[in-house]
């Protein structure tokens, strides 16, 4: 399903502008009819998302070697509603998400580089740099949650 570098971030990139609907949806629900329950669930399933986009994006940035301004302009796009979309159509437009997962070396001499050899071995091991990632999420997540929402309340 997630074979190529280009469909894991279309996935990402398409649920996190979902999760923005819903999260929009349930603000609009609450602003109307002051059921805010579904303001506490939207906005869980958002900030998940959210930040499974980021960490994607972070991979994505060092398996296709994006430039620094690239990676900054995927993660930061997650904040502005739906800007996800135009940014993976403007990555895809622009092939910056040609290619396959790097998992073998080749003669390229940035190949030597720590990161590198620790990204093609966690993409030989994919079932462990899922978990590994799925954890980062997760902790970072319950962090956040301990810490509240945005605006303190």
């Amino acid at each position: 399903m997630f074979s190529t570098p280009r469909s894991l971030f279309r996935a990402l990139a398409i649920a996190e502008a979902i999760t923005w609907t819903l999260l929009i949806t349930a603000l609009i629900v609450r602003a109307v009819t002051g059921f805010a329950a579904l303001v506490t669930i939207a906005g869980g399933i958002h900030g998940f998302v959210f930040l499974s986009y980021g960490a994607t994006a972070i991979l994505l940035a060092i398996n296709q070697r994006w430039h620094p301004g690239t990676a900054v302009l995927a993660i930061a796009s997650a904040i502005v509603p739906y800007a996800t979309v135009p940014v993976e159509l403007w990555l895809d437009r622009t092939k910056r998400l040609d290619g396959g997962w790097r998992r073998e070396a080749t003669d390229d001499p940035r190949d030597a580089h720590w990161i590198d050899r620790a990204m093609r071995w966690f993409l030989r091991n994919p079932v462990i740099l899922v978990v590994l990632v799925v954890a980062a999420v997760a902790a970072l997540f319950a962090v956040l949650l301990l810490v509240g929402p945005p605006g303190g309340k």
